[in-house]
């Protein structure tokens, strides 16, 4: 990714944390206990991605990728 793709990303992530921030809610009433946890659904989607892209990378190297002399045995 280009370095412009980069500083949109953490621009909206930003924008996203302050919008969860200042919006008009109330803290006694959080459905969990993980609502009450600033920024808690950005970490949380962050590491979901990061997971899903780890795990597929293994399983494609597990499964679908081949010896470099599998035509030579």
């Amino acid at each position: 990714m280009k370095l412009y793709h980069w500083i949109g990303l953490g621009i909206l992530t930003l924008g996203s944390v302050v919008a969860e921030q200042t919006a008009p809610h109330d803290p006694g009433h959080a459905e969990h206990w993980w609502s009450s946890i600033p920024a808690f659904h950005a970490i949380y989607g962050f590491i979901g991605c990061v997971a899903i892209i780890v795990i597929s990378k293994a399983l494609g190297k597990l499964l679908l990728q081949k010896k470099e002399n599998y035509y030579d045995a």
